[in-house]
């Protein structure tokens, strides 16, 4: 293994390279893997061009346990196949991030490989089942799909083409989710408050921009009651609506800082004991198949074709897709493990 390892860290506002880093220590309650697949999300190049000098990318892997730190309450063992997420341009640890041939991660809130999966389906899943845990479930207050005495609520998930999107329509029909509505259609807000006869009361936003958050509004019941939660700071166009939002970085149950001259926000720890049980319980669907894997691609050139992929994703060329990359396809990788 050696003592060194190579990842993809910000070397300032808009740029990332491929660099050498010495091994991290494996911090209690985590885990050292070795990551056979990465994928790409929209928060990775946002995060580069943020800035944050140092630090290493990436949230999304699949890969084997090398290494367990003192604390881990889950059941995982060395040479164990595991996928999940990571705080990728992490302020408070900027040694943390996913984008690398080693990578640390909070072991609690990952998961072990069902044996129907492959490493580059898996590494899709990490920030999406996360992301649904926050805001179908702790967000927006819906029972969960295993609960014996679950109740039946609408709910509108925007922006099923997207990977966590797709993944919240999966659990959604769970529940019973029974229409889907063409977002390019200029009423389609107001039919979708036509078919759930002005009754919806919740939103969830994957998309989070203006044009999302004004659909959402005019899908929601004119009632009071209405809530919309996103996955950015997009507030829902209607001063009757309660507008919220989260980011999947709260869930690791550590310290948060989004900005440089930001607010260190202290640990969600019953965030944390919720995800811990939600991506077991998703795990479990995922190996039933009750929840499918988003399509991926699968590129070349590991690590430095993930540079290639920020910039296409920064382009808006990357749709209906994730870009999924072998690590071990990273020019003069092999021969850096062995020296």
């Amino acid at each position: 293994m050696g003592t060194s390892r190579k990842v993809i860290a910000v070397l300032g506002p808009g740029r990332a390279e491929l660099v050498d880093r010495p091994l991290p220590m494996v911090r209690d309650r985590f885990m050292l893997v070795k990551p056979v697949a990465i994928a790409l999300n929209p928060t990775d190049w946002k995060h580069v061009d943020a800035g944050m000098v140092g630090a290493v990318v990436g949230c999304d892997y699949a890969g084997t346990v090398e290494a367990i730190g003192k604390g881990v309450r889950k059941k995982f063992r060395k040479g164990d196949r595991v996928y999940g997420v990571v705080h990728g341009c992490n302020r408070q640890e900027p040694d943390d991030g996913a984008f690398g041939n080693y990578i640390l991660v909070k072991a609690d809130v990952q998961s072990h490989i069902p044996d129907n999966i492959s490493f580059e389906e898996a590494a899709t899943l990490g920030v999406g089942i996360i992301t649904v845990c926050q805001g179908l479930y702790l967000g927006l207050g819906l029972d969960l799909p295993t609960s014996p005495s679950f109740r039946r609520t609408p709910v509108l998930v925007y922006g099923g083409s997207t990977a966590t999107g797709s993944l919240g329509i999966q659990f959604a029909k769970l529940l019973g989710a029974v229409a889907a509505f063409d977002y390019h259609d200029l009423d389609c807000g107001l039919k979708i408050r036509e078919f759930t006869g002005n009754k919806l009361k919740l939103a969830w936003d994957t998309i989070s921009l203006p044009v999302s958050a004004r659909i959402c509004a005019h899908a929601l019941s004119t009632s009071p009651g209405g809530r919309y939660f996103a996955l950015l700071p997009e507030p829902c166009p209607r001063d009757d609506v309660e507008s919220s939002y989260t980011m999947a970085y709260y869930m690791f149950g550590e310290k948060v800082q989004m900005s440089e001259n930001g607010p260190v926000i202290p640990p969600d720890h019953s965030g944390f004991r919720y995800a811990k049980e939600f991506v077991s319980m998703a795990n479990q669907l995922l190996a039933d198949g009750k929840i499918k894997v988003h399509p991926q691609q699968v590129c070349s050139r590991g690590l430095a074709g993930a540079l290639d992929g920020l910039q296409m994703m920064r382009d808006g060329k990357v749709t209906r897709c994730k870009l999924v990359y072998r690590v071990a396809e990273t020019p003069g990788l092999e021969h850096a493990e062995t020296t």
